[in-house]
């Protein structure tokens, strides 16, 4: 065999070796064991929540898997105020986290950063799309159209933002608001008759009639009055 050729196959075998000494040398001594090579394959610098675990990657990677769901549980799984909470109460039945908390993303970037635009692409992976995509899923417990709306939220809204491009709310002389908006509890109560009518000045309105106090640019503001919060 050539001299070359027996130099070729030592430094195969030596990067052979460091490929899978160092990953395991890694996984069971902690990050110490080679920092140097930490350093060097780090994708960049973790948020400012995992700041701590900058140089114990083992916390969280495990090798030939990448960062398993279980790694992040054993710190997250405490989270009652997260698991509680009707708009982030579907973490409790979630099996994959990095799909959507993204880290390494630097220093400032907040990981609990919701980006609904991944959402679609993993839609779209799989042979669906934006429209495909279970929206009161997560949203239904603060479904601000009161299921009005339905449950295609995707035939107004895009994943990029809640507000819809190029929307106008209908005249301000518009009679039909119930079509879209549902009055607050208190209007059923004598909180209408005792507050609310008394301040519009419209002692005849009745709780349907929303145009006769309220203008169209917020519902807190009250025609010939100007903007009051008592709802």
């Amino acid at each position: 065999m050539k001299p070359s050729n027996l130099l070729y196959l030592a430094l195969g075998a030596i990067a052979l070796f460091a490929a899978i000494a160092i990953p395991v040398s890694v996984y069971r001594s902690s990050s110490a064991a080679a920092p140097r090579w930490v350093s060097a394959v780090e994708p960049g610098p973790l948020s400012k929540a995992h700041a701590f675990l900058e140089n114990k990657c083992e916390s969280c990677h495990t090798p030939n898997s990448g960062v398993k769901a279980q790694n992040c549980i054993t710190c997250h799984a405490a989270a009652t105020d997260l698991l509680m909470k009707p708009a982030t109460a579907f973490h409790a039945k979630i099996s994959e986290c990095a799909g959507c908390h993204v880290e390494h993303q630097g220093f400032g970037i907040r990981p609990t950063k919701m980006d609904h635009g991944l959402l679609e692409r993993i839609a779209i992976q799989k042979g669906g799309s934006a429209t495909t995509l279970d929206c009161l899923s997560c949203h239904a417990p603060i479904d601000r159209h009161k299921g009005y709306f339905g449950k295609d939220c995707a035939s107004c809204h895009q994943t990029s933002s809640w507000k819809i491009p190029g929307y106008l709310h209908p005249s301000p002389r518009s009679t039909e608001c119930s079509q879209c908006h549902k009055a607050p509890p208190s209007h059923y109560m004598m909180h209408f008759q005792m507050m609310d009518q008394p301040i519009s000045g419209e002692h005849n309105a009745r709780v349907d009639q929303c145009y006769s106090c309220h203008q169209t640019d917020s519902f807190n503001n009250i025609k010939r009055v100007g903007m009051v919060k008592v709802h």
